[in-house]
């Protein structure tokens, strides 16, 4: 497996360029599964997790292509479902696949496809996105860890109102219902920008979707959708992960590509803890100056909360605040996994159920880590780039998911930090 090696103490000065979010473009290759007609996403970021889509999506008779005409690209043409198969080898690998579920019912009327895998941060059940296409119409059977979903008639509009807020299930609706019979109307949904570039790109398509944004949305059901053009919503959580590690090395970045509007919150906490943030239209400046941080508390909450999918950045910055934070942790119930490997590298962190304290310490100090899932990956980085000495990530394929060229990103701006292959060895001091 490659790792990565980070010599920390040296700060970051330059521009950042943000790439389309993972977290909508994941989605929008599933719903390009609505139409038989060509749909073209502009702002495509080349992630692990969108090669993975892409394998699963060919199955299904969708031809992929993709340019760097103009900026990165990808064509996605499925004319005909030759298959609406998704088998666990592929669907384990990465847990939104299993939102390909929706739209394969919803254009074929059947579908099988294998429970989910992914990140091991928390139990994420599927039970929400079940009831929701049962509320449609469907006929859902579960055995050998797959999902046997049919619907021979179509879908058919109804009132989903979910007992708690899910992205994923949100989405997954979302697709399933815009070519059902009929007014579908969900309730209690996710409010998530990443929703919202989801059912623009749909309209766009020919759905008629009001309220995305909203607790409330309603859906207008179509018998068709067209193709459409559509560029990809900018990552927000990539944004505020290079705006901490600009805080916690010091200097100054510039991001690009961004829309502030979407990280407001967490700038405002980079403030707090003594940054100086400049915000332009599609532009966020960051400059940390010498000084040590000043401690700051959080909680995750859905959006437009503090993201849960940032806490762990956040967290590796406060351990060398100038003082004692409190994280509190809503979303998941597991996603204090990097807190012991940030103590590998010297952080003074308690954890008592989803509370974390985190006491600032004057320095820490290069060591072998192991990255536990995609955002911790990204905070053991963080955390690397100000150590003193060297330090090693190990399983860093969680950070290939989600961040498109992060070393070199970082490099750019004077991170002395690189990749190494599986097969370089690693020299420890005696």
């Amino acid at each position: 497996m490659d790792r990565i090696a980070i010599e920390g103490g040296s700060p970051l000065f330059g521009d950042i360029p943000v790439s389309g979010a993972k977290n909508s473009a994941i989605k929008l290759m599933a719903a390009s599964l609505l139409t038989s007609e060509p749909v073209r996403l502009s702002n495509m970021p080349r992630l692990a997790d969108t090669r993975l889509l892409s394998r699963l999506l060919v199955r299904f008779g969708c031809v992929i292509s993709e340019s760097d005409e103009g900026g990165q690209s990808m064509t996605l043409h499925t004319p005909e479902i030759t298959s609406a198969f998704a088998p666990y080898d592929l669907v384990r690998q990465m847990r939104a696949s299993f939102n390909v579920l929706g739209p394969l019912l919803a254009r074929t009327g059947h579908a099988k496809v294998s429970l989910p895998g992914g990140c091991t941060i928390g139990a994420r059940p599927v039970d929400l996105h079940l009831k929701a296409l049962e509320a449609l119409g469907a006929h859902i059977d579960m055995h050998e860890g797959y999902v046997f979903a049919q619907a021979p008639r179509g879908l058919r509009g109804a009132e989903i109102a979910f007992p708690f807020v899910s992205v994923g299930a949100t989405e997954h609706a979302l697709m399933a219902a815009v070519l059902a019979q009929g007014t579908t109307v969900m309730t209690n949904c996710a409010c998530e920008p990443e929703i919202v570039d989801l059912a623009e790109c749909l309209n766009a398509m020919g759905a008629k979707i009001g309220g995305a944004g909203t607790t409330t949305i309603v859906v207008e059901g179509v018998t068709s959708l067209r193709g459409a053009d559509w560029p990809v919503i900018c990552d927000r959580i990539e944004a505020g992960t290079y705006a901490a590690a600009a805080a916690m090395a010091g200097g100054e970045v510039r991001l690009t590509g961004v829309r502030p509007e979407l990280i407001s919150i967490f700038l405002d906490k980079l403030t707090q803890a003594g940054c100086e943030i400049h915000r332009g239209v599609d532009t966020v400046t960051i400059i940390r100056k010498d000084g040590r941080l000043k401690p700051v508390d959080l909680e995750t909450q859905v959006y437009p909360g503090f993201a849960t999918d940032l806490q762990a950045q956040f967290m590796a910055l406060m351990t060398l605040a100038d003082g004692e934070s409190i994280i509190k942790e809503t979303i998941f119930e597991n996603r204090f996994m990097h807190v012991p490997e940030l103590g590998r590298l010297g952080a003074d962190i308690s954890v008592s159920g989803g509370e974390a304290r985190v006491k600032g310490v004057a320095e820490l100090r290069g060591a072998q880590v192991m990255a536990t899932d995609l955002r911790a990956s990204a905070c053991l980085v963080i955390a690397g780039l100000a150590a003193r000495g060297e330090t090693i990530i190990n399983r860093v394929y969680h950070l290939d998911r989600g961040f498109e060229n992060l070393e070199g990103k970082l490099s750019a701006c004077g991170a002395n930090i690189k990749r190494l292959k599986g097969s370089e060895p690693i020299l420890e001091d005696e």
